[in-house]
């Protein structure tokens, strides 16, 4: 049996049109001196081109590129200084890797550049809000996109966040995005969709949005999970430190992967690798 799968921009395509789709791994590459977990390591081209050739080699079959921290409390980055950070990086990136890659942001203009340079898919943590011409340019080049469910903005989304129910509020905004997503003559079947976890939610809500992910990947797009690292791990682990959050992280990942979430985002490439491995493994080997 083969549960390992190897995954490139080529076979996107198809993997998205999959009912019984395998879970993907996208590691995390930031081009950012703030970002919450490894800010600063990776802002130089050189060395971000070397982490994302590591990542790939440590088993990600996707990678996921930004330029604009979105960590509690970040300010926004305008789009010029977005791409002075990404350019030096795009040059190469595609020739580097032979993986799925998206771009983390939220404006247009980034997005075209970043669609240029072989970039296969934007991820837009607004889901079309920020900026009314992202939409427009997905459906112009085809390129698929992930909506993602946020409260507020990176600067102010832990202010007291509130919900009656957030899964069923989380579905319920995800399902309008991909209505105005498919109005703006986006294809149905190049959409994928994000719960957010961490973004504009208590420890309960992100925990209740884990326990209701089914309910999510109901909705028939694939759903990407970014769990890695994040504060409500460390405060159901008691883990204060980022980089010694790796065991919380691999059971929202198992969690994941076990309910047929589409796409796990990490950091931890190698071991995030053999947990969706693994998980893989028990899910295929038929009945007992």
């Amino acid at each position: 049996m083969k549960w390992q799968i190897v995954m490139n921009a080529t076979q996107l395509t198809s993997w998205l049109q999959r009912p019984d789709r395998p879970t993907l791994v996208m590691g995390i590459l930031n081009v950012t001196p703030d970002s919450f977990s490894d800010g600063g390591k990776f802002s130089q081209a050189e060395a971000a081109l070397e982490h994302a050739h590591k990542m790939a080699e440590e088993g990600a079959d996707w990678i996921d590129i930004g330029a604009e921290s979105t960590r509690p409390g970040s300010q926004r980055v305008s789009d010029e200084e977005q791409l002075e950070r990404l350019r030096p990086v795009f040059k190469s990136l595609r020739a580097k890797v032979d993986v799925v890659l998206s771009i983390d942001t939220t404006r247009a203009r980034v997005a075209a550049e970043a669609l240029d340079c072989g970039i296969d898919v934007i991820n837009d943590i607004s889901a079309g809000r920020d900026d009314p011409e992202l939409f427009g340019l997905a459906a112009q080049r085809g390129a698929s996109v992930i909506l993602m469910h946020m409260q507020g903005e990176p600067a102010t989304m832990h202010h007291a966040p509130r919900y009656e129910n957030v899964t069923a509020e989380v579905i319920a905004f995800l399902k309008e995005r991909i209505a105005a997503a498919r109005s703006a003559g986006i294809e149905t079947s190049k959409l994928l969709i994000d719960p957010g976890i961490g973004f504009g939610k208590t420890v309960r809500h992100d925990l209740q949005l884990l326990r209701g992910l089914s309910q999510i990947s109901a909705l028939g797009h694939p759903v990407v999970v970014g769990t890695s690292r994040k504060s409500f791990i460390g405060k159901v682990t008691g883990e204060s430190a980022r980089s010694g959050r790796v065991f919380g992280t691999a059971a929202t990942v198992a969690w994941a992967a076990a309910n047929q979430v589409g796409v796990v985002r990490v950091h931890d490439v190698t071991a995030m690798s053999q947990v969706v491995r693994m998980i893989r493994a028990i899910k295929s080997s038929g009945p007992a």
